[in-house]
């Protein structure tokens, strides 16, 4: 089977790459080839061009015809018409990697399944990627064109730390800082590894089946956001992370960049049923937890130093967010910032450990002096 990916080399895409190749599939890719993080598997074939530029894709393409082509970097709706253009007597299956954030925001029943409907406007990202699953769908309708639309959500390898922050949350946990998790801790959330995906995406492949269908495919695992955040504390040795929990309305107020993908997704509980998956992959099955996953990025981390990045600006809004959240409490001290101080200084004298005291604690001491 002849497959094009464009792209090929990211975060969800390498391991379809590599799991393609094994399988023997006769894999193209086409990129700018500008990827180092993720080096392209050995047997595929690589080529060089911009999708976002039609000739230097024409001229790369040639007169090569495709049994599969699978966009990994199409956005908007301007994306997904030019590969109608480009594809539409090029492939006999074209897959848009579209997103679970498209769900119903807010999530209106559990476990969500393809069915469910999709609305988002909380997240521009989001309501894109469900005008293009829309037009790609039209074109499906009106001209046979041979979609399937698969929906990831929230989907890792060793490189991508979960968390708002990457390497300065681990940073600050591992300095007995306290780190911000939205809301109460307890929404439920699904985190799935790569090479699970691939597992689940390859069998997709050439799947006459799946033309005109969507499908997600997600781990089973269900963790609450405080699971996630003490998993990846426990995997960065540090057993009693300080979690301070704040609305995930302010949070936007304080950064509506970051703020947006909490209330368009994270903020939202989710459980997804893999069913329709499974029937069309029977083998598919997502077998690597996450506490598992999180040691892989901290060794990933940890194996060069240069990759241990701590965001100063990040480190400052963390400071300023627990400070105003802290100063609003009835009981707190009229100096909000000398009691965050305050409270960092008693915890350097205690260590990083099982018997470290919770800042619950460590704020009521630090009120009765």
């Amino acid at each position: 089977m002849k497959v094009l990916f464009i792209g090929g080399t990211g975060t969800i895409s390498s391991a379809c790459s590599q799991l393609a190749v094994e399988r023997g599939l006769d894999l193209y890719l086409l990129n700018r080839g500008m990827t180092s993080e993720r080096p392209v598997p050995e047997g595929a074939k690589v080529l060089t061009g911009d999708i976002r530029d039609t000739a230097s894709v024409q001229a790369a393409l040639g007169s090569r015809e495709f049994d599969v082509v699978v966009d990994w970097v199409a956005y908007t709706p301007a994306h997904v018409e030019t590969d109608i253009d480009l594809f539409r007597e090029r492939t006999g299956q074209y897959i848009f990697i579209s997103t679970a954030a498209a769900y119903h925001k807010p999530v209106l029943s559990l476990p969500i399944t393809e069915s469910t409907p999709l609305h988002n406007p909380c997240w521009p990202y989001a309501h894109a990627k469900i005008a293009c699953e829309a037009r790609l769908l039209r074109a499906y309708h009106d001209e046979g064109f041979p979609v399937t639309i698969v929906r990831p959500s929230h989907t890792y390898d060793c490189t991508k730390l979960p968390l708002r922050g990457r390497w300065t949350v681990v940073d600050r946990m591992r300095k007995g800082l306290p780190v911000v998790v939205h809301g109460d801790g307890t929404s439920l959330w699904v985190l799935t590894h790569h090479q699970d995906f691939a597992k689940g995406f390859v069998g997709v492949l050439g799947r006459t089946q799946a033309l005109g269908e969507a499908y997600h495919i997600t781990s089973d695992e269900v963790l609450t956001w405080d699971q996630i955040f003490r998993i990846v504390a426990r995997a960065a040795g540090v057993y009693n992370p300080e979690l301070v929990h704040i609305p995930s309305e302010l949070f936007n107020a304080f950064d509506p960049d970051l703020g947006e993908g909490l209330l368009g997704d994270k903020s939202h509980s989710v459980i997804f049923d893999n069913s329709k998956i499974k029937h069309l992959v029977p083998d598919f099955a997502a077998t690597i937890p996450f506490d598992r996953g999180a040691e892989e990025i901290i060794a990933w981390f940890e194996a060069n130093p240069a990759r241990q990045v701590v965001d100063k600006s990040h480190n400052r809004l963390l400071d300023e967010m627990i400070t105003r959240y802290r100063a609003i409490w009835p009981t707190a001290e009229h100096n909000p910032t000398a009691t965050l101080q305050a409270i960092r200084e008693r915890q350097k004298q205690h260590p990083v450990s099982l018997d470290a005291p919770d800042s619950t604690l460590l704020l009521r001491e630090e009120r009765e002096r």
